[in-house]
């Protein structure tokens, strides 16, 4: 079942975000210590259990919103009361049998009428029923760490993209009327260049492409759920289209594609009228999709600019057909060579 996180844009209302999660019971232990236990806080989870989402269970509305550094229930939420606080009481890291990594949060919801401090589990990944998720990972959030913050789409400083005469330049020197070159429309203006500068750990810790791995000319650094674009000359079964964008995550190989975690990351972000796939030290990568669901998933003051810039949040995605890690094994792609060429 898909993880959906979409932002909502009211004129007199405060920014809200609606997230689909589950009961704590829905994702429950079907082998371990815990046996038959729902995932809450970290003093009821135990490393190794293995977890599985229940059949048949449909993910509930939590509709939140944010009134300086505190998250509250809104009004519309399927679950909660208006006004109820809700932080991060953990993240949790499952490893499914493909080895594919799941991040889910627990999210705890306080003066919930009559179920004070209940727990929610929000996957960031998507997930499925009937899948043994390992549980391999247990940490408490940072303290200023905010459920809005978590996830990106963005190329890091230094990053070299193609311009409209076939020349590259910095990222961090781009600005708006720029004429960048694209896979399927030629140059396009840019429209918007976005910054913003995190501490790279858990989600936000950037992938590192290491040159000529995807027959990049050097390091390319992007966040975890940026999509890069592989086009397949023999479409493989199972898959609906040759053109695929994949998350940047699903490649990491811990050698030559790995997570490079501490310190800080300059994160950019570029928009252009439309979804466009563009070239990052030489190879294709998408452009931030302006949508209310993938703005969503961006950092609050990054989110603020581009919904103030973009009021329609309206782009389509490229045609190409995003894939996941079980779409990559259907592929049989080899992690430490992918290019546009295909393989």
């Amino acid at each position: 079942m898909d993880l959906i996180v979409q932002a909502t844009v009211e004129q007199s209302a405060l920014p809200r975000q609606i997230c689909q999660v589950f009961t704590s019971d829905d994702v429950f232990v079907s082998i371990g210590v815990n046996l038959n236990e729902g995932l809450a806080g970290l003093d009821d989870a135990c490393l190794g259990d293995i977890y599985e989402l229940a059949q048949g269970v449909e993910a509930q509305k939590l509709v939140l919103q944010r009134g300086g550094d505190a998250q509250t229930v809104a009004e519309g939420s399927a679950l909660g009361t208006p006004g109820a606080l809700v932080t991060i009481a953990a993240r949790y890291t499952m490893m499914a049998p493909d080895g594919d990594k799941v991040e889910m949060l627990a999210l705890r919801v306080w003066a919930n009428a009559g179920l004070d401090g209940a727990y929610y589990i929000l996957p960031l990944s998507p997930m499925g029923p009937q899948i043994e998720y390992t549980l391999v990972k247990m940490e408490e959030p940072q303290p200023e760490e905010r459920l809005m913050d978590l996830l990106c789409i963005s190329f890091a400083r230094g990053t070299m993209i193609t311009l409209d005469d076939g020349t590259q330049r910095p990222i961090e020197d781009l600005a708006a009327g720029d004429r960048v070159l694209t896979r399927d429309h030629g140059p396009q203006d840019l429209r918007w260049v976005g910054h913003v500068t995190l501490r790279a750990v858990g989600a936000y810790a950037p992938v590192m492409i290491t040159a000529g791995v995807m027959g990049n000319a050097g390091d390319l650094v992007v966040s975890q759920h940026h999509r890069m674009f592989l086009y397949q000359r023999r479409k493989a079964n199972g898959v609906p289209k040759s053109e695929i964008l994949v998350q940047a995550k699903h490649l990491v190989n811990g050698n030559t594609v790995f997570l490079r975690e501490g310190g800080f990351v300059d994160y950019y972000s570029l928009v252009f009228d439309a979804h466009e796939i563009i070239y990052a030290e030489g190879i294709p990568a998408e452009s931030l999709m302006v949508t209310e669901a993938t703005v969503s998933r961006l950092p609050p003051d990054l989110a603020a600019e581009v919904k103030k810039r973009f009021p329609g949040l309206s782009q389509s995605q490229h045609f190409g057909t995003e894939a996941s890690a079980q779409v990559l094994g259907a592929l049989g792609l080899d992690r430490q060579k992918r290019s546009e060429g295909g393989r």
